[in-house]
């Protein structure tokens, strides 16, 4: 009930921002030839939209993004590309039926089409109306296939297709690329060739096999209309630099480091300085990895993951399950994903709880990606207790509502071109009895001599699938060393939910990019049992000659 209340509460402040906006904006929603242009298209489908003996539709969204982007990369000290490009595209999205029972499918129907990129009025309601009388002969067609195959079930759906939601009118100042391009581009040119070049980091050049650097900035305009009366226009940037090294041990096991920076805004970037620096480390840690011995037994015992490998870990294990997705026709599961049956029971240890606030601008005097006011479906955001002490208390919804969830909570969001579906904005991660990263580090080597283990692990950085990157052997004097070869074994739901015994203060700030912007914060956690043992990749052979010099 308490969490009801404080939903409810959410949802008010939202509906108020909301309202402001629509005082301080309402000029501009009149004067924006595009929102103006789509809006008259939408009033004159809703009017004379319909085929002699059909259904009229019964909801019709156009949407429209403007997007910029700027590319550059950059391999072994040269420039190997750099582009700029702007197009606009328009996505028309049209359901037949009722907000019970509807046309649309789980996969999310609509047309997609390139729209004019000076965005003129006439050109651009073309372009809808031709999208449009194609998205209604789609959703005819489904709807007749979708009623057919409802038939053959015996349990009807668990809830309805839609969710039915207060029209907005909500618009953002547009928002534009501010990169320094030329800057960045040599920034990152340098830095691909920083191996053969920076006198720390030389000596190590033959064992580099590929050095690359790039950077991308982004800037999206999406313009929305609906036929229940939304009408938006909201924007955001992203930025990211990364770089990627890559060689193979004396025993041919490829091996590389791959980062990089992410801001929602370029002045946070890293400095020159720093992106230099992070390369430099990167250099170091793949000689130190062709040096590492490889992981030998297997091992089950404790492992402490930093923050920054409990992000990606939450980003795989946890987030994609309390993002709710409608279940498949004639199955009685809430939402599809390992979490369909776990409404209300524990996914986490006691002492963590998750909260998703896409309201959240900032976190330690950073803007965040993931951040919003209104949702992709123009529903306000709100900030939601996913997990409280571990028990999982409500899953993040779009207006595609899942059982015993009939509304949204303002997490509809929008890949580029793609429907909206329930998505996470900034998912925050914390314990309610955090220990320092001095504590931490004193009870894992204290489970070692407790144990009379010889070593135990703890790692920095994954790769993709959950792999360690950059792991170590942690022994009862307190000395590390770095080893690799190494896969997780049984690092998954069950002890997400029942292996972590301790948690740190320190919030490690995870944003990625695509397919849309999100930030994951996470604490270090220290697992009781986890499996680490050896790889079964193959061991290529190495080059049988030196690269280039100088």
């Amino acid at each position: 009930m308490q969490i009801l209340s404080r939903s409810l509460m959410v949802a008010a402040l939202g509906v108020g921002l909301v309202a402001g906006a629509q005082e301080t904006a309402h000029d501009t929603v009149q004067n924006d030839k595009i929102l103006a242009a789509m809006k008259a298209e939408l009033d004159r489908s809703v009017q004379k939209l319909v085929l002699p003996g059909m259904e009229k539709p019964y909801f019709i969204e156009y949407r429209l993004e403007d997007i910029a982007q700027f590319e550059a990369s950059a391999n072994f000290g040269a420039l190997v590309r750099r582009d700029k490009s702007h197009q606009k595209v328009l996505r028309v999205s049209l359901r037949i039926g009722n907000y019970k029972q509807d046309s649309n499918s789980a996969r999310g129907d609509g047309v997609v089409q390139v729209a004019p990129e000076d965005g003129e009025p006439t050109a651009l309601r073309q372009s809808l109306w031709f999208a449009t009388d194609e998205a209604y002969k789609n959703a005819l067609r489904n709807y007749a296939a979708k009623q057919a195959a409802l038939k053959r079930f015996q349990t009807p759906p668990t809830a309805d297709d839609f969710s039915a939601v207060k029209p907005v009118q909500y618009v953002e100042p547009l928002v534009h690329l501010s990169l320094n391009e030329d800057e960045w581009t040599k920034r990152i040119t340098v830095a691909s060739g920083l191996y053969a070049t920076d006198p720390k980091v030389k000596t190590f050049s033959s064992e580099v096999q590929f050095s690359s650097a790039s950077v991308r900035g982004m800037a999206v305009n999406r313009y929305t209309v609906n036929s229940e009366g939304t009408q938006m226009r909201k924007g955001y940037t992203v930025y990211a630099a990364s770089v990627s090294i890559a060689g193979q041990a004396p025993d041919g096991m490829r091996l590389s480091r791959d980062n990089g920076t992410t801001a929602a805004v370029p002045s946070e970037l890293e400095s020159d300085a720093a992106f230099h620096a992070r390369v430099i480390t990167d250099i170091e840690s793949l000689h130190a990895l062709r040096n590492a011995p490889v992981v030998g037994e297997d091992y089950h015992g404790p492992v402490l993951f930093s923050g920054d490998a409990v992000a990606d870990i939450m980003n795989r294990l946890f987030v994609p399950n309390v993002e709710a997705d409608k279940p498949d026709p004639g199955t009685t599961a809430r939402t599809q994903g390992a979490y369909t049956s776990s409404y209300h029971a524990r996914v986490l240890p006691e002492f963590l709880s998750a909260t998703d606030d896409p309201l959240m601008k900032t976190f330690a005097g950073k803007h965040l990606l993931g951040t919003y006011a209104v949702d992709d479906e123009g529903v306000p955001a709100e900030k939601v207790d996913v997990a409280v002490d571990g028990i999982l208390q409500h899953y993040l919804i779009s207006r595609a509502p899942v059982k015993d969830i009939a509304s949204s909570d303002g997490h509809g969001r929008s890949a580029l071109v793609q429907p909206a579906q329930s998505r996470s904005g900034v998912m925050l991660i914390q314990s309610t009895k955090p220990v320092n990263s001095a504590e931490l580090e004193r009870r894992l080597v204290a489970m070692a001599k407790d144990q009379a283990r010889d070593f135990v692990y703890a790692t920095e950085t994954l790769g993709g699938e959950l792999v360690p990157r950059m792991l170590y052997r942690v022994y009862p004097d307190g000395h590390r060393e770095l080893v690799r070869g190494a896969v997780f074994d049984e690092l998954d739901l069950r002890s997400l939910r029942s292996d972590v015994i301790a948690a740190g203060d320190d919030p490690y700030v995870s944003m990625t990019i695509t397919p849309i912007p999100q930030t994951t914060i996470a604490p270090s956690l220290l697992f009781g049992d986890i499996g680490v043992k050896r790889a079964t990749q193959e061991q290529e052979k190495v080059p049988y000659y030196p690269p280039p010099a100088e």
